[in-house]
């Protein structure tokens, strides 16, 4: 049976742009899908491998041998070394766990997608959480801290190539399950990355001047993901979760596990590589955004 349900609000937006515009970013998008995947460490480095190992067939055996091995002693670096723990420590320890402080409570709380695996989910007909659990739970914790709150789930298809499956239709489903009632979920499912994602969140709530709005994503992502909540005009408290790396003292921490490695070091080569690019192209204000100062 298909648990998707309707959100309590329209949430299929899309903001009225110029078709140049429109183009623009639907470039930015394809490009950050193809050559960014292509870039990430494992990626790129079983790339390498492949091809060193068909020239080892060729004329050009040498040079093979030489990036067969190359491949895979960054691959025993990226899986096994702290290299990705140095790569993340940075962004996760950016900015401090939220507190809430002598003022208002909060009239809003976003939480940013990418937990839960929409075509997984309308394939079995019941929401798959595969990542980043901890987006969900701790908003729906927040929730019932804070009843008079308003939860936006921004997700929509991060896929190159999207079938009607979005992570919205599904979130709703678990915050309900969740004890959280359908008339405050607002569902944002045209988004198909975190530009969008904060852009789109702006146009369905209109945040007004004073509101307090915290905005919940993994701690690694949450440097970016404030930039362009900035970029956007809307002000959010950052209320980091999901940390997969722990204090200073675990930077030198080998792994046992190259999945484990590879998947750190992948994250924190997109996110930095993600900062630049975005700044580079004028997307957000500063290369590696910190907290506003009191």
């Amino acid at each position: 049976m298909d648990t998707r349900v309707k959100p309590a609000y329209d949430t299929e937006y899309e903001p009225r742009r110029r078709r140049s515009s429109v183009r623009h970013s639907s470039l930015f998008f394809v490009l950050s899908k193809t050559i960014g995947a292509m870039l990430l460490p494992t990626n790129f480095l079983i790339g390498v491998g492949f091809i060193g190992a068909i020239l080892l067939l060729t004329r050009f055996a040498s040079l093979g041998r030489k990036l067969v091995m190359a491949s895979v002693l960054l691959l025993v670096i990226c899986g096994l070394s702290p290299l990705g723990n140095y790569l993340l420590y940075p962004l996760e320890s950016r900015f401090p766990p939220w507190e809430a402080g002598s003022g208002a409570p909060p009239d809003g709380i976003i939480i940013l997608g990418a937990s839960i695996e929409a075509d997984l989910s309308a394939a079995h007909g019941t929401p798959v959480v595969r990542s980043a659990p901890d987006r969900i739970i701790t908003a729906a914790a927040l929730a019932h801290r804070f009843p008079n709150a308003r939860i936006v789930f921004s997700g929509g298809s991060a896929n190159l190539i999207s079938n009607d499956a979005r992570e919205a239709d599904f979130a709703g489903a678990i915050f309900e399950s969740l004890g959280i009632s359908k008339s405050r979920l607002i569902m944002e499912r045209a988004s198909r990355n975190t530009l969008e994602n904060a852009q789109f969140s702006k146009a369905l709530v209109a945040p007004k001047e004073g509101e307090r709005w915290l905005l919940v994503t993994s701690a690694f992502h949450m440097p970016r993901s404030v930039a362009l909540f900035r970029k956007a005009g809307f002000p959010v408290e950052p209320y980091p979760v999901d940390w997969r790396v722990g204090a200073r003292g675990d930077l030198l921490s080998f792994t046992n596990s190259a999945i484990d490695g590879l998947g750190r070091t992948d994250l924190g080569v997109r996110e930095w590589v993600g900062l630049i690019v975005y700044w580079a192209t004028g997307r957000i204000d500063e290369v590696f955004p910190g907290p506003v100062p009191k």
